[in-house]
């Protein structure tokens, strides 16, 4: 039995076809900023990397840092 907290960050981008197209970081950086945040999104929509079934990343939409708290009530004894 524990408590176990999982971070991830939610990147958003707008896409040509006017849907959305999202990353989700594994356990980022605690200190992560707004700007370092943009930055990488802006570079991801420069470069073309992604293209999706909606078309091209255009824009940032939102970014979200999101906490999940778990606490493990029981754990079943082992064979």
């Amino acid at each position: 039995m524990a408590v176990t907290t999982n971070r991830t960050a939610r990147l958003t981008f707008a896409t040509a076809g006017g849907n959305t197209f999202s990353l989700t970081v594994p356990q980022p950086r605690q200190d992560l900023q707004l700007a370092e945040a943009m930055n990488v999104m802006n570079s991801l929509i420069a470069g073309g990397i992604f293209l999706t079934t909606n078309g091209a990343l255009t824009g940032v939409k939102d970014i979200k840092v999101i906490e999940t708290t778990t606490n493990d009530l029981y754990d079943p004894p082992q064979a």
